[in-house]
Parts: structure tokens; sequence; C-alpha cells
């Protein structure tokens, strides 16, 4: 019954009798959470073996030489210790009979935009949380028909289409769905009913929690901590002292609480940099390395965010304010040389020759993170690793500090005051030039 109220008159002055006036008061309760995780199982092996069917069942490792890293490995290479990172050449003492390929590294980014649209097709929200990972929400779907089933059937409609192997998570939050999909591993499904999210994550040892490394595990372990459960049933407080922010995060997600959002944006975020000329130009040697300027600039401010773009555009506006754009898809990367070579194939595109130019501006979209397996291909490894030192030295000393040498045309004339830095391939071929200031 809801609140009673009693009116005594009127506002004259004119009494009435006290009656009873009944009021329901009617509160909204939040709609139960349904949040899915999809992984594409061993994704980078699953492609090649689709690429080649003979491949199915044996131990194969995703890679270069014998000088470089497992990039990835199927389960049957699994088995015999062989894991992502680890040199090539330990691995195949693990294993002699693995077989290594090289990667196809623009087959990953179609497969990876192919289950993206589908997913796209499906649902109304979800994230892309990296090449080969998927969150979805669905919470209120379960309105219409049974979240679960609804959730299975997509991820058999996934692996009809494409033909991948998908590990799927169904619970009330991000963190736990992850969990489950791990658990769930290799292509399977496990679904965490609301309300059992203790005992689910309880019994699991604590380095199940993403986010928990070596470091962390051990720290942990020398307070006698080894399941979740042990971090649940320590006061947060004593978390917080010892392990700082961390420590609370620790403990909220051991007891389940998981109130992440899914980042549905992550498809409307984009980088850029451009700029305006004091002067008009219509020089194609200054209009190249312009193009470049503004390219290498974006792409350290993509590693900063450790992040992948899969799209490029550039932007011309000639002298008359009359303004062109023109933009691709490419394969997922943050690679200088790469994303360099694209925008200049672009710009040459795109510029009528000979009108002259007020401004050029370059910009990076379908923005990913960044996955430690897209860094261990052999082609880029070493590239990343030059890029990431040239990062330090200007987070050091400023942005304009080092740039590449065609960037510095202008001061051609002189060497006085710059220094270069080189890689080198093997044999002595350079392969990229930089200019340091002094």
């Amino acid at each position: 019954m809801g609140n009673l109220f009693y009116l005594s008159k009127l506002p004259f002055n004119f009494p009435i009798p006290l009656f009873p006036i009944s009021l329901t008061l009617m509160t909204v309760s939040e709609p139960l959470r349904h949040i899915a995780h999809f992984d594409l199982d061993s994704f980078f092996v699953s492609v090649e073996i689709l690429n080649d069917p003979s491949l199915k069942g044996k131990p194969v490792l995703v890679g270069g030489s014998d000088r470089g890293v497992v990039a990835a490995c199927s389960y049957e290479a699994r088995k015999f210790g062989i894991h992502s990172a680890m040199p090539m050449k330990q691995a195949k003492k693990l294993c002699p009979h693995a077989i290594v390929v090289g990667g196809t590294r623009g087959e990953y980014s179609r497969y990876s935009r192919w289950v993206t649209d589908i997913i796209a097709s499906k649902v109304p929200l979800f994230e892309k949380a990296s090449i080969d990972e998927f969150y979805i929400d669905l919470t209120g779907m379960d309105k219409f028909f049974g979240v679960s089933k609804y959730t299975k059937d997509l991820r058999h409609h996934i692996m009809k289409e494409t033909g991948l192997p998908i590990s799927c998570g169904l619970s009330s939050g991000k963190l736990i769905s992850k969990i489950a999909t791990n658990e769930a591993k290799p292509n399977g499904f496990l679904e965490i009913p609301h309300g059992k999210e203790k005992d689910f994550l309880w019994p699991l040892p604590i380095e199940k929690i993403p986010g928990v490394g070596k470091n962390t595990e051990q720290q942990l372990k020398n307070f006698g901590i080894y399941k979740i459960e042990d971090i649940a049933k320590t006061p947060i407080d004593v978390m917080e002292r010892y392990f700082g922010k961390w420590g609370e995060a620790l403990w909220r997600k051991s007891n389940g609480i998981d109130t992440a959002e899914i980042e549905t944006g992550w498809e409307q975020k984009s980088m850029s940099h451009e700029n305006t000329f004091e002067q008009d130009y219509n020089d194609v040697d200054f209009l190249h390395s312009e193009i470049v300027r503004l390219t290498e600039k974006t792409s350290y401010s993509l590693r900063e965010d450790d992040m992948l773009t899969g799209c490029i555009t550039i932007k011309i506006r000639y002298s008359n304010f009359e303004t062109t754009s023109r933009q691709e898809t490419i394969d997922y990367t943050s690679l200088d040389d790469k994303l360099i070579a694209k925008a200049k194939d672009l710009f040459t595109k795109s510029w009528q020759k000979g009108r002259t130019v007020r401004l050029l501006g370059v910009r990076f979209s379908q923005l990913i993170p960044f996955t430690m397996q897209m860094s261990l291909f052999e082609d880029s490894a070493e590239k990343l690793n030059l890029y990431k030192a040239v990062d330090d030295i200007k987070n050091q000393f400023g942005t304009d500090v080092i740039s590449k040498a065609v960037t510095s045309h202008l001061n051609e004339g002189s060497n006085h005051g710059t220094s270069r830095l080189n890689k080198k391939r093997e044999g002595g071929e350079r392969d990229e030039t930089f200019r340091i200031a002094e």
C-alpha cells in the first residue's frame, strides 16, 4: 500500500471531513547487465590454418627466422611449453618438428574487419578491444529473447561465416566475462549467472585476474595470498595500504564488483595533425616532406597512446580554400615507414599537380589498442624498437629534437647543428635515417 496523506481543509475557511489519499511510489530498477566477451582463439595461427588447412592439428609457430621470436603458436605447440615472445631458437629446440610460418599480416586485418562487420550488424553496442577481442553489451535484450541463446547463436554464426574458432564468456561485467572466456578456451562458451560471480571467481588462482603480472603475483604470494578468494577476504584498506590504488582495484575485482562500461566510441576516435603554411606552396619536394613530418608526428602520438590505426586520411586545402580529402583502410599498424608510404601515396593520388597548397593534414582513424603479438613479427620488431628509441629521445628532449632526414630538406645546405642516427639492415644497407638537432 502506498504512503497515506491527509487533507484537513481547503484554502478557504470551510472545514471538511478528513479523507485518505493513497499514493503509490514507483521505483524503476536497473536492468541486469549482460556483457559478452568474444576472443578469436589463437587468432594469427587460426588465420594461417585457414590459408593452409594442412597445418591443422600440427604444432605451428608464427614468426620468422631463428633470430626472431614466436609471435603466436598453436595449442599443439603449447603442449611443448612454447609461448608467445619466446626466442624462435628455443621454441624449435622444445619442438624440433614444429612448422614455422612467416605470417600474412594483411590477412589478419581482413579477418578482424570481417568479424567486426558481422558483430556490428547483429548487436546495438560493442567494443573492439583489440584486433582479435570484442566486448558486446546485450543489456535489455533479454526482454525480447534469451541472451544466452543469442550469444551462442552469434558465436556460431561468426564461426560458420569466417571459419575462425571463438571462445566466449557471458556475465554481468567485462572483467568476469573475460576471465570466463579464458576458462572456456579453446573454442568454448562459459556463462556466469547473475549472483554467481564469487562462486566462479574465488576458487581461481590470483594470476587469472587480467593485469596481474609476475611481479604482482609474487608480491601477493609473499603475503600468503594465492587465490582470488584470499584477496576478496583481505580488508580493502590493507590492500590499498600495501598495493595503492591497484590494491583497491584488485579487491573490487575479486569481489565481482565490475561496473566498467563498453567503450562504444572506439571507431569514432581519431588522431590528426595539420599545418597551415605562412605562404602557399606547389613545390612537390616541400609538400612531400610536410606529409612525412605530419605523419611522423601523428605516428608518435599513436605509439604514445599504445594504439594501432586501420585507416589514414590526407587533407589538402588549396590557395582558393577548396578542400579535398582521401582516405584508405590499411593493415593495422603504428610503424612510421608503412604509414608514411601510404600517406605519400594518398597525397600523390589527391594533389592536383601545379596547384598551390595552403594547408596539409594527416588523420588516423579506426584505432584499436596495441597488442603484443602485433609487435613480434620479424618484419616489424626491429623497426618498432627503433621508433620506440626515437620516441624516448623525443620524450626526454622534445618532439622537435629528432626527425626523419627528409623533413629537414630546408636545411640541407648546411649540416651545422645536426647529427644523424641511422638504422642499418644486415649487409650495411641503410634503412632509416634520422636527423638530431644539437
